[in-house]
């Protein structure tokens, strides 16, 4: 966890000393007007500005002074904070600050640098722009965003080359609109380590790894992805930092019980399943730290939301509910008040937690009480739907578990669930993709596709914000591996299950207006057969023709032929869709048809005859 290049040759660190303490000889360094944190170019040079409380002086080094070590002091500011002018400074100049501290002479990465360069992680001078769009953006209704989350470096990636780039992106952009997707979840883009990783070890929060092109190319795919009518929502990790690289590590010198220093906690509750680096939430500094590291991604690159990583261990130090002794109250604190900053100033944006403890608490908002996030990724929907899509013998399947995972909602919101059935959690770490998880190697056998696919349409037909994991469209099998690639083959070789997701998603966005009711609040799932492991739901929004929906799921490898079946309405229901369609494989049934409803003269209700295939989906409206 220890910094890069942290440390100067003994004879360098001597002269510091000795420089140090005939200080009286040097300029005494004035503060900057520039306002802000790092390095802030202006017309007459650049400003820089750091936070080292423990520090007894600060300098800074760069290009712009041939690397001297002592040529530019900072003012004490007080609190903590040093800052000055070097004239000599512009946009593109590397730097790094020189921290003296008890002795010693310490080489630190700017915490707030915008760009990092280099083997030892030296800061680069950016000017700062905010987000300028080519044309205007919406935002997409939280009740019409379908989510398609991707990781950088194995999205577009050749096998056996160097890591994807948000150019290959840019270039998948026209397949993900003409998918329908409108909105991007990207794992964190970050400054990491290395070439290879998730993401989820930021070395330097604020800086875009150059590794996938930088800002500039960030920058390009946000404004490329609004053109073509789709957001970007980035996944931002609070609940720790490094620990590989990592600029902040005993950032002045300080530290206790051998831990992280000023900018993590010191003591018990610095360790987390990943590092022994949580931030202390209960500094005003560090605090600061993060909010303004939110706003950067919403007003510099102009995205469009943000998606928490693992909130639960922001609130509680081993992410427990009901574990008050662990708990973290300056953390809760912490995540009220970015939303509150967020919501004030974009409220349009959306903000996610992936706190994956069914805590609706975490939705509410903050004037309530609640941490003030817009949704959630939701485990009572993940968890007992890959079960039963899982689980071997059909005898085993749990309808009444799917019931409850289709009509569970937080708030009374059925829009704070973020639904999938795969994830880049959900397909690691010892899990693989649905196909894969159901027929280990044989993945592409018949009946792993049917449940796959029908694990999707519960996803996109559930009250929810539907997500889906790269290259599930395309059947993609075994587990998610930052060195391994989409097989973007398997697009081509299974354009019929592309085709599916089209379909599915253009019903959920209701852009033929027939099926409305995909996009509102409301569910009835009013039938639940645990013998024929079937089971069948009514959406709508406000209800009527073109509005409400029926959705009808048979959880069993057998199809099921003229099933008596009660619809909300007596009248023709029209199939909008039938995922056991030939179009999408040539090896599926092709069962499924119209229904006309009429009423039961023993009940009065609209009963209509349903035929599915097995492992099917049907939607119908009116």
């Amino acid at each position: 966890m220890q910094n890069q290049h942290t440390t100067v040759p003994a004879w360098q660190e001597l002269l510091y000393k000795l420089l140090w303490r005939a200080r009286r000889i040097l300029k005494p360094a004035a503060p900057t007007a520039q306002t802000g944190m790092g390095a802030l170019p202006h017309v007459k040079g650049a400003g820089f500005r750091v936070w080292a409380p423990h520090a007894e002086a600060v300098f800074v080094t760069g290009a712009f002074n041939r690397w001297s070590r002592w040529r530019h002091p900072l003012s004490n500011e007080g609190s903590g904070y040093w800052s000055t002018d070097v004239a000599a400074a512009q946009a593109g100049d590397v730097y790094k600050y020189v921290i003296l501290n008890d002795g010693r002479a310490l080489l630190r990465t700017d915490p707030y640098a915008l760009d990092v360069a280099g083997g030892f992680a030296d800061g680069v001078i950016c000017q700062r722009e905010v987000s300028m769009e080519m044309a205007p953006f919406r935002m997409p209704n939280w009740n019409e965003l379908v989510i398609y989350e991707l990781h950088v470096g194995t999205f577009a990636e050749s096998p056996g080359g160097p890591p994807g780039d948000f150019h290959g992106v840019i270039d998948k952009l026209p397949y993900l609109r003409d998918l329908g997707i409108n909105a991007l979840e990207l794992l964190p883009i970050a400054e990491f380590n290395g070439e290879f990783s998730w993401g989820y070890n930021p070395a330097h929060p604020f800086a875009v790894t150059r590794t996938y092109g930088g800002r500039d190319a960030f920058r390009q795919l946000v404004q490329a992805a609004h053109a073509h009518g789709i957001a970007v929502i980035v996944d931002v990790v609070y609940n720790h930092f490094g620990p590989e690289g990592l600029s902040l590590w005993q950032f002045d010198g300080w530290y206790e019980n051998g831990k992280g220093g000023v900018y993590f906690y010191n003591d018990w509750r610095s360790k987390t399943p990943w590092a022994d680096t949580r931030p202390d939430y209960g500094r005003t500094e560090v605090r600061q730290y993060i909010r303004d590291n939110a706003l950067l991604w919403l007003e510099e690159y102009g995205v469009d939301g943000l998606r928490w990583d693992a909130t639960a261990y922001i609130r509680n130090v081993h992410g427990h509910e009901g574990d008050a002794g662990s708990d973290i109250p300056e953390g809760w604190g912490l995540m009220r008040w970015v939303n509150d900053e967020l919501n004030a100033r974009q409220p349009w944006k959306i903000s996610i937690a992936e706190d994956l403890r069914g805590n609706g608490w975490i939705t509410k908002e903050t004037n309530a009480g609640g941490a003030g996030f817009d949704a959630q990724w939701d485990e009572r929907f993940v968890h007992p739907v890959r079960q039963a899509l899982l689980t071997l013998d059909d005898a085993d399947r749990d309808m009444v578990a799917v019931r409850d995972a289709i009509a569970a909602r937080y708030n009374g919101d059925a829009f704070e669930r973020i639904l999938y059935t795969e994830s880049h959690d959900e397909v690691a770490n010892g899990k693989a993709r649905v196909p894969e998880e159901i027929a280990p190697g044989k993945a592409n056998t018949l009946f792993a596709r049917r449940r796959a696919v029908l694990g999707a349409a519960l996803v996109f037909t559930t009250p929810g914000i539907p997500m889906i994991f790269q290259g599930q469209e395309f059947l993609e099998d075994g587990w998610f591996d930052d060195h391994d690639p989409l097989d973007w083959g398997k697009a081509r070789r299974y354009a019929g299950m592309v085709r599916l997701y089209r379909d599915l998603i253009r019903l959920r966005r209701n852009l033929d207006g027939a099926t409305r009711g995909l996009t509102g609040q409301h569910v009835d799932v009013y039938q639940v057969d645990n013998d024929q492991k079937l089971i069948a739901f009514h959406r709508w929004a406000e209800g009527g023709a073109g509005d409400d929906v029926v959705v009808v799921a048979n959880f069993a490898n057998r199809a099921q032929v003229e099933l008596p079946l009660r619809f909300p309405y007596a009248g023709r229901w029209r199939l909008r869709f039938n995922s056991d369609r030939r179009v999408y494989d040539r090896a599926f049934t092709n069962l499924g048809a119209d229904v006309t409803a009429v009423a039961d003269p023993a009940t009065a209700a609209p009963l209509g005859l349903v035929t599915i295939g097995p492992y099917a989906a049907l939607i119908f409206s009116q």
